[in-house]
């Protein structure tokens, strides 16, 4: 075979190998592209609209339960435990003994002072007698008179060391579990029980600075605490710090409560809701609805294009207080508008969706019973 021919079936060759790829690459492309124009089918969503409920704001806080008054009671001098006149949780009132200490060495310090107090009581009366008939001096009358009132002044003490040695309920409450057994030796300031006023009880929160003015003595307040979840405790604020925390730019509240039933216990962690005085009308949807985010808060909104088909609309919102299942819209949303009322993170903008559920009542959700919801939180 000449090198022609040779040459001819080589380049023959080659234009059919790549032929081929040239073609099945261009069929390739032609399938992608095909691919890339069909349109994907519209995601299907549950729509609620944006409408107004009647709102009692409140502010939302949390704290603690406080006792009105709570302290370990200790003993101010020590001494060896003779007996205890308590149970652990009893219900004392104020000046009962709950602990005594030995008092034997003490008692009989008590007789000596008052034997040298009545030996100075009759050497002072007898200096008095003969001070009228001018047979001392004034000065030997003073020193008598001296001696008497110091020997009173150190049966006072010895009555008042006496009475130290027995521990007392400095008010009505609760004692908690006992610290100390018989026979024990209690060094000053042993504490013996603790004891807390529970009823009523306080509820001692921090509000931030801006929301100052929304709150005065007299306001209503409710708390909740996980030891009961079903159950609300109502009060009033009774007291609001004078400065503000320089820290925080937060200040102290505290309210009281009632706590008949003992039900609330100093410690306890506390959600506490300030209602304010008065309702106003506010644009609400279901906390579904929107998406909380660290560079702001949007919801999606519903349009209806030429053709009749939905897509979704990215909106920024600035949202308020929240109460339940639903959030107050402050801006970015009117009356009436239709938005997707859940599972926004499959969603996108401009993205094509389809009504499966709606619920046009304003600010409900297609979970929702009708139920009020007449209040908000901050």
């Amino acid at each position: 075979m000449s090198t022609t021919r040779r040459f001819i079936v080589v380049t023959l060759g080659l234009v059919i190998v790549f032929g081929g790829i040239f073609g099945y690459k261009a069929f390739e492309f032609r399938m992608m592209q095909q691919y890339l124009n069909k349109e994907e089918p519209p995601a299907v969503i549950d729509a609620t609209r944006a409408g107004t409920r009647e709102w009692v704001p409140s502010l939302h806080s949390v704290g603690s339960i406080r006792a009105v008054n709570g302290i370990k009671v200790a003993n101010e001098l020590p001494g060896v435990v003779e007996s205890i006149r308590f149970e652990s949780g009893d219900m004392v009132e104020k000046g009962d003994v709950l602990v005594k200490l030995d008092v034997e060495s003490d008692q009989a310090a008590l007789e000596t002072r008052r034997a040298e107090a009545e030996r100075a009581r009759q050497s002072f009366e007898r200096i008095s007698n003969l001070i009228e008939r001018e047979a001392v001096s004034q000065s030997e009358f003073d020193e008598a008179k001296a001696a008497y009132d110091a020997a009173k002044a150190r049966v006072r003490e010895q009555e008042a060391q006496l009475r130290k040695k027995i521990l007392r309920a400095p008010f009505d409450g609760k004692t908690g579990l006992r610290l100390v057994d018989q026979g024990e030796y209690m060094p000053t300031g042993t504490p013996a029980v603790e004891i807390n006023m529970v009823d009523p009880i306080y509820a001692e929160y921090t509000i931030p600075e801006k929301h100052l003015s929304r709150v005065e003595v007299g306001d209503k307040v409710t708390v909740s605490v996980a030891a009961y979840p079903e159950r609300l405790f109502e009060g009033e604020i009774s007291a609001i710090n004078s400065s503000v925390n320089v820290d925080n730019r937060s200040v102290r509240v505290r309210a009281t409560l009632d706590n008949a039933d003992g039900a609330l216990q100093p410690g306890m962690f506390a959600d506490v809701r300030t209602l304010e005085p008065q309702p106003r009308e506010a644009v609400v949807i279901p906390r579904t609805a929107v998406s909380f985010n660290t560079y702001g808060d949007f919801v999606y909104v519903l349009n209806e294009n030429d053709d009749g088909t939905l897509v979704t609309e990215r909106r920024s919102i600035q949202t308020g207080p929240e109460r339940s299942d639903l959030v107050e819209i402050e801006s970015g949303l009117e009356v009436g508008e239709r938005i997707v009322a859940n599972g926004l993170l499959r969603l996108s903008a401009g993205q094509r969706v389809q009504v499966a559920d709606e619920d046009d009542r304003p600010g409900a959700t297609v979970e929702d019973n009708g139920s009020d919801a007449g209040q908000g939180d901050g």
